[in-house]
């Protein structure tokens, strides 16, 4: 069933967006069971290990969720083990009951560690070990030498050169499913056996895609409910799902006319969105005008489902973002590590801060308020709230303006 292609405005696309999203409106989640059901939303949020005023996914938690705090994090993945660090869209966290999903991931992982030599020995020794002493890292696992690796962390895989034994064998029993990361200290990730953790019913399940077109469709809609509303272009936003355009554009067409997805013009923009049918009664809400729309200040993550396709943002919002990570200090426009700041359904500007955790000072570097943004009362009482949620996040105790 392929539903009326429907025509709003790019306002009313970015407040579908933001409500989707949990970034505009009364707070939809909330505590730990509020972290649990927006990734489960979301489908996967990304992970990095850069940590300057908290790590990507802990940010991109505390954006939407009240009183999120990082131990609720920790606990979903390391105690709860409800969320699962693995492969997604890129290295990810996603919900521990989608394991059956990534089986064919999995399977060719086990094929393509079938092509080493050696290392059906170094996976049995590793597994052995493991399973007698518990959790190891890299440096923990008596596994001596070198080997040629080949890690299907990425969908699409890539050769590399000799690397330690013992970090390559845990690598690829780790992307065969036979290891999850048990925790993890500051970047370093302790290893030990999926089977200890994750329920037999879940590991054992069969996969519920009948093929790779299947996967591939079930990896579309997870991506457009991650974000709300994705058009029909090469995004980013897509990264990781193996498939060119004529593929993209036959999945969409298919999940449409089946009803899964439906069309929607954006005016200004030729190409065509998609949303999922079952936020049919959101997109109603947005264009009879009953959604809630108060808005809040958010400081929005460089890897964010928000930001995910910075090209949809540019072309919604008017906003230019780019993660100054990797540039160079003197080329950089902005800061090494700059937020986004959500104000309302608008992007009001940028902040750069670091988190002095030694001192318990949160350090706001840089601040750039957007053309056109006047700062109000109201604005900057916001950005007060907000600097003061975000430092008590950060386990600061005082916030220093060391820009002014």
């Amino acid at each position: 069933m392929n539903r009326a292609m429907i025509m709003i405005t790019k306002q009313q696309a970015r407040q579908f967006i933001l409500v989707k999203q949990g970034l505009i409106g009364a707070y939809r989640f909330t505590g730990k069971d509020g972290a649990f059901a927006y990734v489960r939303q979301a489908g996967c949020i990304q992970y990095d290990p850069v940590d300057v005023c908290g790590k990507n996914a802990e940010l991109t938690l505390w954006s939407r969720v009240k009183g999120f705090r990082k131990e609720m994090l920790r606990e979903l993945l390391y105690k709860d083990r409800l969320l699962v660090d693995y492969a997604d869209k890129e290295l990810s966290i996603w919900p521990t009951e989608d394991w059956p999903y990534f089986s064919s991931y999995r399977e060719r992982s086990r094929s393509l560690g079938e092509t080493f030599d050696g290392l059906k020995g170094l996976r049995e020794q590793a597994i052995a070990y493991i399973d007698q002493n518990g959790p190891v890292c890299s440096d923990s696992l008596p596994v001596e030498g070198e080997i040629f690796w080949h890690s299907s962390m990425h969908w699409s895989g890539n050769w590399h050169k000799p690397s330690q034994a013992a970090r390559s064998v845990l690598e690829q029993l780790y992307t065969d499913g036979e290891l999850i990361i048990h925790h993890k200290q500051g970047s370093r990730k302790y290893y030990d056996l999926a089977r200890k953790y994750i329920p037999a019913a879940v590991l054992e399940a069969e996969n519920p895609c009948r093929d790779e077109d299947d996967l591939l469709a079930w990896r579309v809609v997870r991506r457009i409910g991650a974000v709300g509303l994705l058009w029909d272009k090469n995004s980013t936003a897509f990264l990781g799902i193996p498939f060119n355009a004529a593929k993209r554009k036959a999945i969409l067409s298919h999940l449409a006319n089946e009803g899964t997805i439906c069309p929607v013009i954006v005016e200004g923009i030729r190409t065509p969105f998609y949303y999922l049918a079952e936020d049919d009664p959101l997109m109603q809400q947005i264009l009879n005008g009953t959604a809630d729309l108060k808005p809040r200040m958010s400081f929005i993550a460089p890897l964010d489902p928000l930001m995910w396709d910075k090209s949809l943002v540019l072309s919604l919002w008017d906003f230019r973002y780019a993660w100054e990570i990797y540039t160079p200090a003197a080329k950089r426009k902005y800061g090494y590590y700059t937020l986004p700041i959500l104000f309302g359904d608008r992007f009001a500007g940028r902040i750069e801060a670091v988190a002095d955790r030694k001192e318990q000072i949160l350090r706001v570097k840089g601040l750039w308020w957007e053309p056109g943004i006047r700062q109000t009362k109201k604005l900057n009482k916001e950005l007060e709230r907000t600097l003061d949620s975000f430092c008590r996040f950060n386990e600061c105790k005082n916030i220093d303006m060391a820009f002014e």
